[in-house]
């Protein structure tokens, strides 16, 4: 008996793996159902958890689904996967701003409170448009990661608030403060669009302690801004332009690298939170960028220009791996 006992041990780990459940809104899927659901939230609700250090998977079928996702600490090490041949092909939307919901932290379309987080080839929306704070999604979640995703909103679209994430081939778009929170962050790869005058981030570190901060990296940051002319003198347009970040909080800490800028970027390149504070204690930082929008010798005089040396410490791998040594890079690449 005790041979017998010896020998399952050993045997019932090798026999776990990830869990793969199904969406689809037209398919057989209930809350009863071990494999199949209606609904995002169904399946995170309902679905079996596996063991660590496997994951349950959740297989979206391409559509729009208008609803509200919250995967809550409970569900560690979930994965969302659309299945369509695009980001675009699968869509989770809603609506939500801060005067709805009655804050911007209420406002979210998609929650995301437990670690070893991952998405891949989908969408994550907030349409509210232009009407204060309307959050796409929310991410407090270590060792995070967003390959081929896309995050769409005005104000507010991207709450990155906590812990490591990686943000790999993906696509986020706004208009004011658009990235925002305390997380440690990479944006790799990436297009940053700005689709009104503002700001791309608002990080939020509030001591110069903190390891938080957010990089990007070998990506493009796009516009959408339009001239615009005035009645009193037609002939002459006036060009709109945006900035990289403002300080949040006071040590606020963000790094630009081997990307390209646009020209409608404000020269200047950073902003104080309000425009008669004093000389902010903010990080703001570029390294190799390139693109019409590169102006280092007009930039504000307390942002920086690093080192090759300096800009070693705000490489993925480095800046994200943590006292775990968690490889950003590998987990990345198990994704499709």
């Amino acid at each position: 008996m005790r041979l017998l006992a010896a020998v399952l041990l050993l045997t019932l780990p090798t026999l776990a793996q990830d869990i793969h459940v199904h969406v689809d809104p037209h398919g057989p899927g209930s809350i009863d159902s071990t494999t199949d659901y209606k609904t995002i939230q169904n399946a995170l609700d309902h679905a079996p958890q596996p063991p660590a250090p496997f994951r349950l998977v959740v297989e979206i079928t391409p559509g729009t689904y208008n609803e509200r996702v919250n995967v809550t600490r409970l569900r560690p090490r979930v994965t969302l996967l659309g299945l369509g041949k695009r980001p675009e092909d699968t869509v989770i939307t809603g609506a939500q701003n801060a005067k709805s919901t009655g804050g911007t932290y209420f406002s979210e379309t998609v929650q995301i409170n437990a670690d070893d987080f991952a998405a891949d080839n989908l969408t994550l929306a907030n349409t509210s448009g232009n009407n204060g704070q309307g959050v796409a999604a929310t991410v407090r979640s270590d060792r995070a990661i967003f390959k081929h995703v896309r995050f769409l909103g005005d104000q507010d679209t991207l709450f990155a608030d906590f812990g490591r994430q990686y943000y790999l081939d993906s696509y986020i778009e706004g208009g004011v403060d658009f990235i925002f929170g305390n997380a440690t962050a990479v944006f790799d790869h990436s297009e940053i669009h700005a689709i009104r005058p503002g700001w791309l981030t608002a990080q939020s570190r509030t001591t110069p302690e903190q390891t938080t901060g957010y990089v990007i990296t070998n990506s493009h940051v796009t516009s959408g801004l339009q001239p615009f002319t005035v009645p009193e003198n037609p002939g002459v347009p006036i060009h709109q332009s945006f900035s990289l970040g403002r300080p949040w909080r006071p040590y606020s800490r963000v790094i630009v690298m081997h990307t390209e800028l646009p020209l409608d970027l404000n020269p200047q390149g950073w902003s104080k939170w309000k425009p008669n504070d004093p000389t902010p204690q903010a990080f703001y930082a570029e390294y190799r960028n390139t693109g019409p929008g590169f102006h280092p010798k007009d930039r504000v005089p307390w942002s920086h220009q690093l080192t090759t040396q300096e800009a070693a410490a705000f490489e993925p791998s480095t800046f994200l791996r943590g006292d775990d040594q968690w490889n950003s890079l590998a987990a990345a690449a198990k994704l499709p």
